[in-house]
């Protein structure tokens, strides 16, 4: 039955794209069929179906989740507060006299404010109302403004804390725990401050890549931009926006905060400038706590649903044959890592980065933690590939959010040879990242245990460390089918 929950995927995949129905309610359809099949050839034990709700129990009590609310009201207020418009002023006023000017400074907005919007969609949403006015404004082409903010809207993954990041250093710190106990090394278990500081310097080769290729881009607009006119309060703002997010950012990064403390602290600054300046009326602030309301139960629905079927492959044998088929790819560990990373691309053109976290990354990424140890290395490179995701055409999300929300007749090649240098940038840092791992490992101590490389193992101890990796825990006294 292990085949049978590829099938299942394949067929998230298509139910996804053919019936526009949300990716949790397809997961759940997908599930119960899986359990209904497997219950009825034999190869599921009913009573195992039980343990669901004990591992959905623990789930919701990860600390790590209360950041999810906070980030989405995050980006919500700052699409609501004048705190964008006044950092891109204050950077084009900063920066040379030049035709390129406003898209460095857009870039630079995205760098800043992803972070702290919770999604991608969010930094569209802004960059698109405060971004792509002015640049029309200024000449900028179509094409280039659509690659500029779609772009810009994606930095923000890589900067901590940001939403995915955190999602997937759980994600990451799930797999390892299972990888370490299962080969019995000993490795310390990465935690979200490690990743935190294994994707700066990618971060900051990604970052430095965009601005320059934004500076040439700008060269080719038709006229040289005034200075934008910053009045004392925007310039305050500004300083005080700035001074906050490089506070908040260094923190995290540091390890001075938690990620969830320093999404608590940004979300009550942001709610408490907007009631001091009349911003958050009564009905602008209803209207924002339901949409926050309605975005986190869209992500906890998501979270549930994929942890349901996740189980339901793993009852079934699939994440035993996945394991068989890592251990298998010849080639050694780069090799190895290529190919997992080849399946997370493909899936993107189906799933979202948040689906790709919940549902791909606990089958493939534990069986590969058996095999390579460096646990870092590995989740920069998922994370690459998931940023990557968002900018893939003709689907990624990005793209399509942008052409959505700015509403604008563009041809898909001129807009795909503006993304061009961009997305070439991206897959050259993959590339450098793939086959330099002390990228990830930039000022931390050379005998840490988790980058050791893992002892090699033949296939019958990889196969029985496997199997005692995917045993599903015995069922909780009580929970059977005649539970009262």
């Amino acid at each position: 039955m292990e085949w049978t929950g590829l099938a299942l995927l394949v067929l998230v995949g298509i139910g996804i794209i053919a019936t526009g129905l949300p990716a949790a309610m397809v997961l759940i359809v997908a599930a119960t069929l899986g359990a209904i099949i497997g219950t009825v050839t034999g190869a599921i034990d009913a009573s195992t179906l039980w343990a669901l709700p004990s591992r959905l129990i623990n789930l919701f009590e990860n600390d790590l989740l209360q950041a999810l609310p906070l980030y989405v009201t995050m980006g919500l207020l700052l699409d609501r507060l004048p705190i964008a418009d006044a950092l891109y002023r204050a950077g084009n006023a900063m920066l040379p006299r030049s035709s390129s000017a406003p898209l460095v400074s857009g870039m630079m907005l995205g760098a800043l404010l992803g972070p702290m919007n919770g999604s991608v969609g969010a930094s569209v949403l802004g960059l698109s109302r405060v971004v792509s006015p002015r640049l029309a404004a200024e000449g900028i082409e179509a094409p280039v403004r659509h690659a500029i903010v779609a772009v810009a809207s994606t930095l923000g993954v890589l900067v901590p804390p940001s939403l995915v990041l955190i999602l997937l250093s759980d994600a990451m710190l799930s797999a390892h725990t299972i990888a370490v106990t299962a080969t019995g090394r000993s490795d310390r278990v990465v935690n979200t401050q490690d990743i935190f500081h294994a994707a700066l310097v990618p971060g900051a080769i990604f970052l430095a890549l965009c601005l320059a290729l934004s500076w040439i881009a700008g060269r080719a607009a038709t006229k040289v931009p005034g200075r934008d006119r910053l009045t004392a309060g925007q310039a305050w703002l500004a300083v005080a926006a700035l001074v906050s997010l490089v506070v908040l950012l260094g923190g995290v990064t540091l390890g001075y905060f938690y990620a969830v403390e320093a999404a608590a602290m940004g979300a009550f600054a942001l709610l408490a400038a907007g009631l001091l300046t009349g911003r958050l009326h009564r009905a602008a602030l209803g209207k924002l706590l339901s949409d926050a309301i309605a975005l986190t139960g869209a992500l906890f629905s998501l979270l549930v649903a994929a942890t349901t079927f996740t189980m339901v492959l793993r009852l079934l044998g699939t994440a035993d044959l996945v394991g068989k088929m890592v251990s298998s790819i010849p080639g050694g560990d780069v090799a190895a890592v290529a190919a997992v990373l080849c399946v997370l691309g493909i899936s993107a053109f189906v799933l979202d980065a948040f689906e790709i976290i919940f549902v791909i990354v606990p089958i493939v990424i534990p069986p590969l933690l058996i095999r390579i140890a460096d646990a870092r290395w590995i989740a920069v490179l998922v994370l690459l590939t998931l940023q990557s995701s968002f900018l893939l055409p003709p689907f990624g999300y990005a793209l399509m959010m942008v052409r959505g929300v700015l509403k604008e007749q563009v041809a898909f090649r001129p807009f795909l040879r503006a993304l061009a240098p961009f997305l070439a940038a991206q897959w050259l840092l993959l590339l450098l990242v793939l086959l330099f791992p002390q990228l990830t490992h930039v000022g931390l101590s050379t005998d840490d245990a988790s980058g050791l490389p893992a002892a090699t193992l033949s296939d019958e101890e990889f196969s029985k460390r496997l199997n005692e990796m995917i045993k599903l825990p015995e069922p909780e006294p009580g929970y059977g089918l005649n539970r009262h």
